[in-house]
């Protein structure tokens, strides 16, 4: 037990904290919430009222998918129940008793946003939707959705307790988004899957146009109902960066989102703070050093100003030594150290090394 106690607190101290964003304003949006987020960090970029309360129709199908992933088997074979058959609003036409492997079950949710796939992976999962819906706000509450309350797998208006808001959707939109599986599934513009009982397979088209609008687009998911209109959750990678946005009761959705991805990619581009396996200190001896190596690279987007404005220490006072890395003296990541043993010479070597590429980088600078 005392040994579990060790690893846990280890585990929330490699925790980092997030740091409000300070660059310039972003574009206007035509949206009533926003939120921009970079999905690594989770760092939040911009927003426009994102704790405000809102109806999130289809977006409650991220929620839906990475429960049925992470609580469900892809590979399962789901059956058809009867309250899903004919289920209003957005279909796949599944018929009553119809087999489907729960993957492409899943693709039907997210690209034609089936209302009566929700239904039949939610009773399949859960047992009942409101089982399902359990597992949807056990979720909420662990990845640290504060203001989100789900009763159906769906998002259609047939409850005023569920909601959820901009942030808690962005937050939900990043954890997805480091699931290889439901990464893979948002970012398909096409896929066949069968259609039992018939000669052809279904054809699905993502609804998603950013995936055919906007350069690196790579999800996630459309939404609307008549109470909670037109709301988007979209993600793009560039240059290794990915950032999603999240905009509710947006007229303008696409336009909102491809302005606030384009301000995230220019004002807050990923920077690299730290490289893996990288000597990042010393406590010298008599005859050398004990020298520390980071065990993996640290990168957070930051705008121009704030790099002169981040900090690194070497944290040694507990069993697993740890770089803390730090914004304007607020903690944003903590990387863990390994050991190596040098000598005298190894030791001056890197000193050399350390100071010659610090004179290079300050010159260029300043070019």
């Amino acid at each position: 037990m005392r040994k579990l106690v060790i690893i846990l607190v280890i585990c929330l101290l490699m925790l980092p904290q997030l740091t409000q964003a300070t660059g310039p304003a972003p574009p206007p949006v035509s949206a009533e919430t926003a939120v921009l987020i970079d999905v690594a960090s989770g760092r939040i970029l911009a927003e426009k009222q994102g704790d405000k309360r809102m109806r999130i129709a289809s977006l409650t199908k991220i929620m839906t998918a990475i429960v049925a992933l992470e609580e469900g088997n892809s590979q399962d074979i789901v059956t058809t129940p009867n309250s899903a058959y004919a289920k209003e609003g957005s279909s796949i036409y599944l018929k009553r008793g119809e087999k489907m492997k729960m993957e492409d079950m899943l693709y039907g949710l997210m690209l034609r946003s089936g209302n009566d796939a929700a239904v039949a992976i939610a009773e399949h999962v859960g047992g009942s939707i409101e089982g399902f819906a359990r597992l949807m706000n056990e979720k909420a509450e662990y990845i640290g959705m504060e203001s989100s309350h789900f009763t159906n797998p769906h998002g259609l208006d047939d409850s005023d307790n569920h909601y959820s808001t901009a942030r808690d959707m962005a937050i939900l939109t990043a954890y997805a988004l480091r699931n290889p599986e439901f990464r893979k599934i948002v970012s398909t513009e096409v896929k066949h899957i069968p259609w039992e009982g018939e000669q052809w397979d279904r054809k699905l088209l993502n609804k998603n146009k950013m995936l055919r609008l906007y350069k690196g687009a790579d999800g996630v998911k459309t939404g609307y109902t008549k109470l909670a209109k037109r709301c988007l959750s979209s993600s793009a990678t560039r240059d290794g960066q990915q950032l999603a946005v999240v905009v509710l009761n947006a007229p303008q959705d696409w336009d909102d989102s491809m302005s606030w991805l384009d301000y995230g990619f220019s004002q807050y581009p990923r920077t690299d703070i730290v490289r893996e396996n990288e000597r990042v200190g010393e406590d010298k001896q008599e005859n050398g050093a004990i020298a520390y190596y980071s065990s993996r690279a640290f990168s957070y987007p930051l705008t121009a100003e704030e790099k002169s404005k981040v900090g690194k220490r070497i944290v040694r006072n507990i069993k697993q030594p740890f770089l803390e890395i730090t914004l304007d003296d607020t903690v944003i990541g903590r990387v863990a150290l390994t050991l190596e043993q040098e000598t005298m010479a190894q030791a001056i070597g890197h000193r050399f090394t350390s100071n010659l590429e610090s004179f290079v980088r300050t010159m260029l600078e300043g070019i």
